[in-house]
């Protein structure tokens, strides 16, 4: 971009200056304080540095007037057409006092500075106007950060939240690069050209081109935010101390002995130096660029730091002191100010209470931990949160010499999370495989788009702890799912999840070292038929398949285990080998193990191997990489062939998993969503922002809209109605109490079934009057009989919707034996979704029964996810029971509770 890129024209302090709440002021009587909460975000540029946005308020008039004045004549001409030296009064005024409905204004923030502001202003009558007019202009200083684009989103998204469905802009002729910006974002752009001006239009509405427009940005700029820390020219070290036994020079020996490549300036008011190297006083006096500051004084002192950081262009803190969230509810509130203000400075924060950060790179060197050991070089990147696990786990791939080429514990993870250490890795060629230790989910949404994201190139495996991890002053923050819950978008993400920090680890060397295994059939090599049964049983839970299992018997040579490797190496049924070896007593281990490396020469296959009793990995499995760590083409050797098999298991599901065809979101042809919204939408305005559930008819109706049929019923209060019900309907029929007391029961007192006649009904009706004590029935045409399933859409706040699959009744609901996935669902997703269960084979035919037809349950599951990705105030949907049968399905009763739409994270435009 040049000079003047995000400059467009119209008629035209970082805290949050608003004084109502959204939902206590309608958006036609809002005032000059009144903006929405949720419009307040922190974003990111281009560049990783951090920019508060938030709606202008009349407090900003002398900030506005400051930035006016610092713009270059060149910006002003391009954004007012005109000279524009000084701001009117009156302009003022208007500018900075708008009704933030049909007329919005955002205000780019940094260090309490405005320094960009994007505004709309809706044409045509108050309240009625569908179109605005968009513009915007950045401080010349800060163009070419792309907060231009990041201005278009959060203006786009109020104005859709307001009723607008179209922008409009004027461009001067001169300013083709603002043309540019709108193109770029992902709009499909109607131009005009008048003379001097050129006259833009698009429509507003997210469409996949402007997601996806959207996300690369996003992963652009948060992948460079994790770049300034990873990456750093120069660190500084803020509290470096000469006492050996504190954090401060603790952290300081580790980054000089890790020979870090740039400059390291230790920060210490009281000595002139600290560890052989000068010391400052502060940040300040440092003479040259700091990118890096780790912190390690008390966390009391941690606030004093950051005008200093913010004055020497500091671009991420990393602050290792605890005493924050993880100890209690007001360290938890001086956590969240410290972010705030950390953002407000433009800055990004690893912590607080954080290990600190590895990357092994020898252009950067930088160990900027706690940690007195660090694994060397290699292709895996590991995330975590401990900083006392982390400890343990950087020991752990030393002690397995598996190299990292990265390493972030983030501690609270107050700001840099996980999230954005994936979009670093997606980008970088130097990380193969990732591993996380997750303990909590800060965007549960988030993370699962971008796990399949990275998933989808490289493999990424993880455990998830419990929520015991979690401090209890940080757990009603904690947006972690129930465990099934986190098993299923763990797997529908892509993500190989794992128990244990040693399972993490074993398939990290397999990830690492082998290729992914074309198939899963399997030759067991070894000198011990136990050894070979115990791998056999272990992978078969994998779904690998033994084709043969060779065993050379206990006496066998390293020439004869050579030629066997050789041999079923080359054999084109066998896709991977396990080699399981209990070595001799007179023959030296490496021996066999230079048997194997030879044997698998040439071979593209993956080979795993078990030398019982061996400490270690034996000598001879391991290729020498370039920088003495293990490197691909190395053999991995585990101390079991029970871990040895399931190792190989998970690289077996994950190959399944990425060798899938992309398979896309997919939507029914015979929808009315228009009619089914309408219809939603009237219940949520006479609710008054309540939660309710619809009526039984209005139910049926907006189920029928997405082409399901609940089978046919009545409402019925009286035996006469009930007799004339049954007769419109056709015999037999059930007659049903539907109050949530007796809805489902496993003894179905709550039900009549197969009732052949008027006599039938008539008793029923009194039967179940006197029984239930409930005056309204239904009466229902019987469905054909089946296997009984039910589909619920729950809304998880962070999350969005989550959709359950399972086999109806008390059983399966005692052993939770549901699948779930997140919509919208790929046609992939939906096929999983049914095939899931562990009772999932009855719908196949188990035990000789005929199958269904499961077609009829994905297309189901299909039309459900598409009414809830269509209609966001659906909050809850349940189809309980369906009959599933091998001629289709049959939907005998349903629920849907609707409400206000509910703020998601990673829903909208982009933030932090």
């Amino acid at each position: 971009m040049t000079e003047n890129t995000e400059n467009g024209k119209s008629d035209v302090g970082t805290s949050d200056l608003g004084k109502s709440e959204p939902e206590s002021v309608p958006p036609d009587q809002r005032g000059p304080h009144d903006y929405p909460r949720h419009w307040i975000a922190d974003v990111l540029a281009s560049d990783g540095g951090v920019v508060h946005l938030r709606p202008i308020v009349p407090e900003d008039a002398e900030a506005l007037v400051k930035f006016h004045s610092g713009l270059s004549e060149r910006t002003r001409y391009l954004r007012y057409f005109g000279p524009f030296p000084h701001i009117p009064a009156r302009e003022l005024a208007r500018m900075t006092t708008v009704d933030h409905y049909t007329r919005v204004a955002f205000v780019g923030v940094l260090g309490g500075d405005i320094i960009a502001i994007g505004i709309y202003e809706g044409l045509g009558a108050s309240g009625k106007a569908t179109t605005a007019e968009v513009a915007f202009v950045v401080a010349d200083e800060h163009q070419g950060r792309g907060l231009g684009p990041v201005l278009l989103e959060h203006l786009a998204g109020a104005a859709a939240e307001c009723g607008f469905e179209k922008f409009e802009a004027e461009v001067l002729a001169e300013n083709p690069n603002m043309v540019a910006v709108f193109r770029d974002a992902g709009y499909q752009l109607r131009r005009s050209f008048d003379g001097s001006t050129i006259h833009v239009e698009f429509t507003i509405d997210p469409t996949e081109a402007l997601l996806s427009v959207r996300n690369a940005r996003e992963r652009g700029s948060e992948a460079r935010s994790v770049a300034n820390l990873l990456r750093p020219g120069s660190v500084a070290v803020i509290g470096a101390s000469v006492d050996r036994l504190k954090v401060g020079n603790a952290v300081l020996a580790n980054v000089i002995a890790g020979g870090f490549t740039g400059p390291v300036f230790p920060v210490n008011s009281e000595h002139r130096a600290v560890r052989g190297i000068r010391a400052y006083s502060t940040v300040r006096d440092i003479p040259d660029p700091v990118d890096l500051a780790i912190v390690a004084v008390p966390a009391d002192a941690v606030e004093e730091v950051l005008d200093d950081c913010l004055h020497k262009g500091v671009k991420t803190m990393l602050v290792l002191s605890a005493g924050f969230g993880e100890t209690s509810d007001s360290g938890l509130e001086s956590e969240r100010r410290l972010v705030e203000s950390v953002r407000e400075h433009g800055m990004r924060l690893v912590g607080p209470n954080a290990l600190g950060v590895v990357n092994t790179d020898p252009e950067i060197s930088l160990n900027a931990t706690l940690a007195p050991h660090v694994p060397g070089r290699g292709a895996v990147g590991f995330f975590c949160q401990s900083g006392a696990l982390g400890i343990a786990i950087l020991d752990t791939a030393a002690r397995r010499q598996l190299g990292l080429s990265t390493f972030v514990s983030a501690g609270n993870r107050a700001d840099v999370s996980g999230n954005d250490v994936l979009q670093y890795w997606d980008t970088d060629p130097e990380t193969e495989v990732v591993l996380l230790y997750l303990e909590s989910f800060g965007n549960p949404r988030k993370f699962t788009r971008l796990a399949r994201r990275v998933a989808s190139g490289k493999p990424v495996v993880a455990v998830k702890s419990g929520r015991g991890a979690v401090p209890p002053a940080m757990a009603a923050a904690d947006h972690s799912l129930d465990d099934a819950s986190t098993r299923a978008l763990l797997a529908q993400a892509g993500v190989i999840q794992v128990s244990t920090i040693g399972q993490l680890f074993d398939c990290a060397t397999v990830f690492a070292y082998q290729p992914l295994p074309r198939g899963p059939r399997v030759s067991i090599v070894g000198n011990s038929t136990a050894l070979g049964v115990l791998a056999q049983e272990a992978g078969s839970h994998f779904g690998l398949q033994v084709v043969q299992r060779v065993d050379l018997g206990p006496a066998a040579s390293p020439e004869s285990f050579e030629e066997a490797v050789r041999t079923a190496a080359a054999d084109d049924d066998v896709d991977a080998l396990i080699a399981v070896f209990v070595p001799p007593v007179a023959v030296s281990v490496d021996r066999y193990a230079q048997a194997l490396m030879t044997g698998m020469s040439g071979a593209d296959k993956p080979v795993v191997t078990t030398f019982l009793a061996v400490e270690g990995i034996p000598q001879g499995l391991t290729v020498q990489g370039k920088y003495g760590t293990p490197a691909r083409g190395s053999i991995p050797s585990y101390p079991s062939p029970e871990r040895a098999a399931e190792a190989l298991g998970h690289a077996w599901r994950y190959a399944q998993w990425r060798s899938r065809p992309a398979s896309q979101v997919v939507r029914p042809a015979d929808v009315d969503p228009d009619t089914a919204r309408h219809l939603v939408r009237e219940a949520v305005e006479r609710a008054g922002g309540a939660v309710i559930e619809l009526d039984h008819q209005v139910t049926a109706d907006v189920l029928r809209c997405y082409g399901i049929e609940i089978v046919p019923f009545r409402e019925v209060s009286t035996v006469a109605e009930s007799v004339a019900a049954a007769n419109e309907l056709g015999y037999p029929v059930a007659v049903k109490a539907f109050s949530e007391v007796w809805r489902g029961r496993a003894d179905r007192e709550g039900a009549r079934l197969d009732l052949p006649d008027q006599h039938s009904v008539e008793l029923a009706v009194v039967e179940l009057a006197e029984v239930t004590g409930e005056s309204r029935l239904h009466v229902q045409q019987m469905a054909p009989k089946g296997i009984s399933t039910v589909i619920r859409v729950r809304d998880d706040p962070s999350f969005g919707s989550l959709m359950s699959f399972g086999l109806a009744g008390v059983t399966s609901d005692l052993l939770g034996d549901r699948a779930y996935r997140a919509l919208p669902l790929t046609e992939n997703d939906a096929a999983d979704l049914i095939a899931a269960p562990r009772s999932a084979p009855l719908l196949s035919g188990y035990g000789g029964s005929e199958p269904v037809d499961k077609s009829a349950l994905i297309d189901l599951v299909i039309r459900i996810s598409a009414l809830v990705d269509d209609i966001p105030e659906t909050r809850d949907v349940v189809c309980d029971p369906i009959h599933a049968t091998p001629r289709g399905v049959a939907v005998l009763a349903a629920r849907i509770a609707v409400g206000p739409v509910p703020t998601k994270h990673d829903s909208g435009p982009r933030r932090l």
